[in-house]
């Protein structure tokens, strides 16, 4: 047997709890792991409140990003083998947190020897989502950029692609945010009523993009500063973004390669404020969605060497 944890009806977190299940193995195109480290995102708060759309059969395993060892491969699988180090989203219906779990095949990428497990567990979802929104509206060295929500796992990655990238970067986070969003190499400006006065204090000219994670009121009110409407870009509001002129975050194929790539070449270093072990997970939920975490939280199924 082996743990996982999960929901057994959609709703508040009274509705999720550590549960057994037999060790998920690899159909094909598939690889089963030993997960050695998940992210949690808000997303699997949503996943659990129903907010996805299509509910699955329950209870449904929690996790939607994960890091781990290689233990069986299924048919069809020729270019991953047993005891590689591997990370990815696990296959629908898996869950990460958990102690095995189950890759597709196709959406698995290798881990680099640079890159811990804990690292790695936050680049699937935080990672591609940052890598996407940066590079889904093109420009050119010199540019600026703003992240709105730069305190949390995505808006950290997404100002250090930026500035990867070539970009001049502001912040728009809490103050008990500032240090890490200046740590990235951005100007680091306060959240709150007035924040397109004080992101214009530092860019007149106005900004050439935005990367929205928070949406609502928030959003309308920066969207302002923005010269072309069309550089907005969000991950929290597609509606509003839209509605301004912007986007929802559109998903690339080659995200987690190049974000994994970014990282072990030491461009990028994801932020981890907080990790838990697998009995924790409804202590590393509750952290995330109280909308306070600093950086990614990982939980961490077993001790990793």
């Amino acid at each position: 047997m082996s743990a996982v944890f999960a929901f057994a009806a959609y709703g508040g977190p009274e509705n999720q709890q550590l549960i057994e299940r037999e060790a998920p193995q690899p159909r094909p195109d598939e690889v089963a792991i030993r997960v050695r480290a998940a992210g949690v995102n808000p997303a699997d708060a949503k996943r659990r409140e129903g907010d996805f759309g299509t509910k699955g059969t329950l209870p449904v395993a929690m996790g939607l990003e994960v890091a781990g060892v290689v233990t069986a491969v299924g048919e069809d699988v020729d270019d991953v083998a047993v005891g590689d180090e591997v990370l990815g989203p696990p296959a629908r219906g898996q869950g990460s947190f958990a102690e095995h779990t189950v890759l597709k095949a196709s959406k698995v990428v290798r881990k680099p020897a640079e890159v811990s497990f804990e690292v790695a567990a936050t680049l699937p979802v935080a990672g591609t989502t940052a890598y996407d929104m940066i590079h889904q509206v093109p420009a050119g060295p010199g540019g600026s950029l703003v992240v709105l929500g730069a305190g949390g796992g995505v808006g950290l990655l997404a100002l250090q692609v930026a500035r990867a990238d070539g970009l001049t970067t502001i912040g728009v986070a809490s103050p008990a945010k500032r240090e890490l969003v200046e740590g990235t190499g951005a100007v680091f400006v306060s959240s709150g009523p007035g924040v397109a006065d004080r992101v214009r204090e530092h860019v007149p000219e106005g900004i050439g993009r935005l990367v929205d994670l928070v949406g609502g009121d928030p959003l309308r009110e920066l969207a302002p500063v923005i010269v072309d409407p069309s550089g907005i870009v969000s991950a929290a509001d597609p509606d509003t973004a839209t509605e301004l002129g912007g986007a929802g975050r559109a998903s690339s194929d080659e995200a987690l390669a190049r974000v994994s790539e970014m990282v072990a070449e030491g461009l990028v270093s994801p932020h981890i404020g907080a990790s838990y072990p697998l009995a924790q997970a409804a202590e590393a939920m509750a952290e995330v969605e109280s909308g306070h975490a600093a950086g990614k939280v990982v939980i961490i199924p077993s001790p990793i060497d």
